[in-house]
């Protein structure tokens, strides 16, 4: 069975607020991040809407000169690492050296690498900046939180796409579990809103090109979803075993019931149709937690609002849940966040869990027409409403097949 796991701490950064109390708030108002692209020219391309973090300063969170030698994605990394750190009330001179640190990253300092690159191309090799290196780095994340709080334990960057987060967060609760630490820092962060990751994603039409209308481009469950809207941020929780929470008298949020990580084995962009994976992977989390269908109050769905990612999610839920699906809410927040990518996961179990605290779900304001799989299977309406939330599962799901779910739920000591 392992060591109990509890949560003590969240930090966030998104698109709809910075900082857990701003980003509660606007769950609440069922507010929508989408919008027109401000931090450059998006004209020339066919996607011309994002989810950006918009009025961030990293000065205003973080020492000035460090925040110059780190790329955007590790800056949101580090403010909600600290916000994180900050509510867990935990003393690193007694937890460090036990205290693994997992933030991943989809794509990692890309900005960095695309200003050096044009940097080389217009001014010379002799010009590109000696942090180069270091900021593209998906792993820098974790070894800057590392190094701004002294801990010494197991220090990585698990990738797989945008399961990225979700995935750290398992593993951190896995090294805790069989002892390897103590404590773990876990989550991730994304910062890829430019012209050719943009491209990229709209070659392959994965984007919603809803330009025109940018707060209804994100549609998760919709029978009119027509791909999703690339957001940033990121999300960092602090998750100990239970026994340290105890001896120091931390607040414990929530608790890490069971986690599960599989992998379709199907194709490298899409999920298999029937949702196999994903259930299994789902069934992997219930299972480990010891609870029925009858426990879970809320999935946090993947939901990306692509055609077929959101039908095959669907079916997974049902296949696990039975006519429990029926009586909970299924809710996406993707629909306000946009697709945070590597840092999704963590960033959507953060909202999970300040419901679950707080008895609300969020609304899906753009669920105007369901997909035929929604039926049998609870959701929200447009707005918040109250809901008596006791565990809920969390899924991210990655291209390449990569899945991963979470139950979490209240802690009961």
């Amino acid at each position: 069975m392992g060591r109990r796991v509890v949560i003590t701490g969240m930090g966030v950064v998104s698109p709809i607020g910075i900082g857990k109390k701003e980003f509660a708030e606007a769950l609440k108002r069922t507010k929508i991040g989408v919008d027109k692209i401000t931090s450059f020219d998006p004209s020339s391309l066919p996607v011309q809407i994002a989810a950006e973090v918009r009025n961030f300063k990293a000065e205003d969170y973080i020492d000035k000169k460090l925040a110059r030698r780190l790329d955007r994605y590790a800056q949101f990394a580090l403010v909600a690492a600290k916000e994180a750190i900050e509510q867990s009330g935990i003393n690193f001179e007694k937890y460090g050296e036990r205290t693994a640190v997992l933030i991943s990253s989809g794509m990692g300092g890309y900005l960095t690498l695309k200003e050096e690159d044009t940097v080389l191309e217009t001014r010379g090799p002799s010009r590109v900046s000696p942090f180069m290196v270091p900021k593209i780095l998906i792993n820098i994340a974790p070894g800057i939180v590392a190094m701004e709080y002294g801990l010494k334990g197991a220090n990585f960057a698990p990738v797989s796409a945008c399961a990225s987060s979700l995935h750290s967060m398992a593993l951190g609760a896995l090294l805790i579990k069989h002892g390897y630490a103590d404590v773990a820092i876990v989550g991730g962060a994304e910062a890829t809103i430019a012209h050719l990751p943009i491209a990229g994603f709209a070659s392959m039409r994965a984007l919603s090109t809803r330009n025109d209308e940018p707060k209804k481009a994100s549609r998760p469950f919709d029978k009119a979803r027509d791909g999703f809207v690339m957001g940033e941020g990121g999300a960092v929780l602090v998750i100990e075993a239970e026994e340290v929470a105890k001896e120091r008298g931390a607040n414990i949020i929530a608790e890490v019931k069971g986690f599960g990580m599989n992998d379709d084995a199907y194709h490298f962009s899409a999920p298999h149709p029937e949702g196999e994976g994903a259930a299994a992977c789902m069934k992997q989390a219930l299972d480990m937690s010891g609870l029925s269908p009858e426990d879970i109050d809320l999935v946090s769905a993947h939901a990306t609002s692509t055609p077929v990612g959101d039908a095959a999610e669907l079916k997974a839920i049902k296949k696990l849940l039975g006519r429990r699906a029926k009586e909970i809410k299924v809710v996406a927040s993707k629909t306000l966040l946009g697709h945070l990518l590597g840092a999704a996961g963590a960033t959507e179990l953060v909202a999970a869990i300040l419901m679950m605290q707080e008895g609300f779900v969020h609304g899906m304001p753009n669920l105007d027409n369901p997909d035929d799989e929604m039926e049998d299977v609870g959701h929200p309406g447009k707005e918040a409403e109250k809901w008596n939330i006791r565990n809920l599962i969390k899924n991210a799901f990655g291209f390449g097949g990569h899945n991963a779910s979470l139950v979490v739920g209240r802690y009961e000591g």
